[in-house]
């Protein structure tokens, strides 16, 4: 257990004394992967932070249950303690069909005209959760109730919301996959082109003994390295981006009555940025020391 641990930390201390004296070439390969890293991370935080907005706007999804002209008063009250106990509702106003009345006739001189009341009672629900799915439920079942002749939900707004947001998903979904290509490639070829610059030593370490497992291991390492530097350096900028908008997200917010800001990634975001940087980075240089020990062996 010694043996290996010494084993380890002597390939370690190599690994790190070459990146010491390449400082230049390891920072520019850090910013590389930090850029690389930082611009689907922004994206994803952004949606992230306007997905939880789009469930405090004031202006939320409103279902208008219209009732039929002939119900009861005992009906309403019931129909009423219905609504209050039902876990998908958040709160709901009754709006008489007398004092609809009332406020039409005073808004349109047509109302005046008429000598019987049109309106039914009606009850307008805002219910807990704005997704449409469950927007569509709750209508469906509310339809369903005696007494009531119809339901109409006001959820367009938010279907095109989440529409969006699925939308800004996806595509930080496809750009994060094709820059996890670029960077395998880019960590892939630094490992190759430091390969190259220490063929022959590898060559004499083949010739007396030196097992492909040996001669990976270095390279495994500074791959590993590189993608945790690369990840840190972009959470930096990812950090220090979203500082600056939030002094305009701020003002804006203001003009609109709100308090919002961009919340910065948290330690799960930051965890999973840093562990795909390591992964990416520990695959790319296995890629890249297989291939061109392939082209050393003899058979």
């Amino acid at each position: 257990m010694k043996h290996w641990i010494n084993q380890h930390t002597q390939v370690w201390r190599l690994v790190l004394s070459r990146i010491m004296r390449n400082k230049l070439s390891t920072i520019m390969i850090w910013s590389v992967i930090g850029i690389a890293l930082s611009l689907p991370a922004i994206l994803y935080v952004v949606i992230d932070n306007l997905n939880q907005l789009a469930g405090e706007v004031k202006n939320e999804p409103q279902i208008s249950v219209f009732m039929k002209l002939d119900v009861t008063s005992a009906a309403l009250q019931d129909f009423k303690k219905k609504l209050e106990q039902h876990p998908g509702i958040a709160k709901q106003q009754f709006v008489s069909r007398d004092t609809a009345w009332k406020e039409m006739q005073e808004a349109q001189s047509v109302a005046s005209q008429l000598e019987k009341n049109p309106l039914p009672d009606a009850f307008f629900i805002e219910p807990k959760d704005h997704s449409p799915d469950a927007i569509s439920r709750l209508q469906h079942e509310i339809e369903g109730w005696p007494g009531v002749e119809h339901v109409l939900a006001d959820a367009d707004w938010a279907k095109r919301l989440y529409a969006v947001l699925q939308l800004g998903k996806k595509a930080v979904g496809i750009l994060s996959c094709l820059l996890g290509f670029a960077l395998i490639a880019i960590i892939g070829n630094t490992i190759r082109l430091q390969i190259a610059t220490q063929r022959e030593e590898i060559e004499v370490s083949k010739l007396i003994g030196a097992t492909d497992g040996f001669i990976r291991r270095p390279f495994l390492y500074a791959g590993t390295l590189y993608g945790l530097g690369g990840s840190l350096l972009g959470l930096g900028f990812v950090n220090g981006i979203l500082t600056i908008f939030n002094h305009s997200v701020a003002d804006l917010a203001e003009l609109y009555g709100s308090s919002f800001i961009l919340v910065l990634p948290g330690w799960e975001i930051s965890l999973g940025v840093i562990a795909c940087a390591i992964v990416l980075g520990w695959l790319g240089s296995y890629i890249a020391v297989n291939r061109s020990l392939a082209s050393l062996n003899p058979n």
